[in-house]
């Protein structure tokens, strides 16, 4: 009798990943957390994983824990402003999960973001911004790296922000509609911007983050 592979780990998945359940196994930085076992619970286009470990809790005790945790890869998001004008640029899309949990109609305001995709932080944010903004940014500022959702989620998000002027617009923007990108540009006053955080238009994490940022220790501090 044949034994069948699993795709993803012990034969290519469709994106030809293999081993998707080591993830995880060979840990040691921290000697009161010990890995004893992780399953592959689905590998469409991202991972989501289960995992068992004992873990050691302040008072001595030892437990036994499960976690899923969905891994897409890390990401880079961008703020790029113009202080003369006092501008950021912005995008708007639609959003499902957003859409599906509240969201009125699951278009959001957002800073450019995207997957690394294989490249360093950096050189994805570049190419996010020529893609969604069709800007092409100067000197990055790195402001800081955030896990977005660290119970559930692996992401680790690279956050920069960027001078831009009019004459660094070198397309439209929108995504690739390739992708299923649909991307409208927004080139807000930075005080709009604000003002749509408080009232509630803007309600994207990374977003109020680069935003607050902008104004209490960035280009726009008093």
């Amino acid at each position: 009798m044949t034994a069948v592979g699993v795709p993803g780990l012990d034969v290519p998945d469709s994106r030809g990943r293999t081993g998707l359940d080591r993830v995880g196994r060979d840990l040691t930085g921290n000697p009161d957390v010990v890995v004893r076992d992780v399953e592959l619970l689905a590998s469409g286009w991202h991972v989501l994983r289960r995992t068992t470990f004992d873990q050691r809790r302040r008072d001595g005790r030892w437990t036994t824990e499960q976690r899923e945790t969905y891994d897409r890869g890390n990401g880079a998001t961008l703020l790029p402003y113009d202080t003369a004008r006092r501008t950021v640029l912005l995008t708007r899309q639609f959003r499902f999960p957003a859409y599906v949990n509240g969201s009125p109609d699951g278009m959001l305001v957002e800073a450019a973001a995207g997957l690394l995709d294989d490249q360093d932080p950096a050189s994805a944010i570049r190419r996010e911004a020529a893609e969604e903004l069709g800007v092409a940014v100067g000197a990055l500022e790195h402001v800081f790296d955030v896990f977005m959702s660290p119970g559930s989620v692996t992401e680790r998000v690279s956050f920069f922000a960027a001078p831009y002027t009019p004459a660094d617009r070198v397309s439209a923007g929108g995504g690739l509609a390739e992708e299923g990108e649909d991307i409208e540009v927004l080139e807000l006053d930075v005080d709009e911007a604000l003002a749509m955080v408080d009232d509630g238009r803007i309600a994207d994490a990374k977003t109020i983050m680069l935003l607050q940022w902008a104004v209490l220790r960035g280009p726009f501090r008093a």
